[in-house]
């Protein structure tokens, strides 16, 4: 039987746990910002790459985009079927890997928030694979909206200290073993109590991307115009320049 990544076996019977980890909570103003980028124009498609429980896919679909949410979790996957379903809205909820997606040219605007899929992968190949195949899924003429960890934060900064601050009890808990300097990969221990109340315990490396390498990997995949800001959850903003305190980087590409 083929061993389950960090990522995967983080994330499995996890689908109740998943909307009390403090990095959900900004779901409101997010989607405010998302729906000024798009002009309020509800005509778009709208793709959620690691949708994981639907907030921001439910939100907007609330809200009256036409919203298409996938992740590698089934029971993420599940427990968003049944927000989507409380709420009385149609979002097409699919489980793929966004390594390989089966889409081509069908969506006017892409998101990714929080880490959905990009930058999780352990090469830094596979994390291209997935910038690679969102682009492929957008239409000639759309946009790319992400966030993913800020390469600067941890040269200046304790990625610890920051865990540290933002956890709350029963969530998941990170410590960072090693941040290398050659690879911009933290090599953390990753503790959770699952949805059956099964403690795990993983060992985890995510990739940190400094502002060029995100301008340079776009640039490859045809965008044209990137701008990048500092990332403030639940108020997203244009005004935020990115810094090195600032533990996310907002991403905003077009073509």
């Amino acid at each position: 039987m083929k061993e389950k990544k960090w990522y995967e076996a983080l994330f499995e019977n996890y689908g109740r746990k998943y909307d009390d980890e403090c990095f959900t909570k900004g779901t409101i103003g997010e989607c405010d910002f998302i729906e000024k980028e798009l002009n309020f124009n509800k005509e778009l498609k709208i793709i959620d790459i690691g949708c994981g429980t639907g907030r921001h896919s439910i939100e907007l679909a609330k809200r009256g985009y036409l919203t298409t949410g996938i992740d590698l979790s089934e029971s993420l996957l599940e427990k968003a079927r049944e927000k989507a379903k409380h709420s009385n809205v149609n979002v097409d909820f699919l489980k793929c890997d966004a390594c390989n997606l089966p889409f081509e040219n069908q969506f006017d605007v892409a998101i990714m928030m929080c880490e959905g899929a990009f930058p999780l992968m352990e090469t830094d190949e596979m994390n291209y694979e997935i910038l690679k195949n969102v682009s492929q899924s957008l239409k000639e003429k759309s946009k790319l909206i992400f966030t993913t960890l800020n390469g600067l934060f941890p040269l200046f900064h304790s990625i610890n200290d920051f865990h540290s601050e933002n956890v709350n009890e029963d969530n998941a808990t990170y410590h960072s073993k090693s941040f290398d300097l050659m690879t911009f990969r933290d090599y953390n221990i990753t503790k959770v109590v699952d949805d059956n109340g099964v403690e795990k315990e993983l060992e985890c490396n995510e990739r940190y991307y400094v502002p060029c390498e995100i301008t340079w990997l776009l640039k490859t995949l045809g965008f044209t115009k990137i701008e990048i800001f500092g990332a403030k959850m639940g108020a997203f903003s244009r005004e935020d320049k990115l810094k090195t305190e600032d533990y996310e980087m907002l991403v905003i590409a077009e073509r």
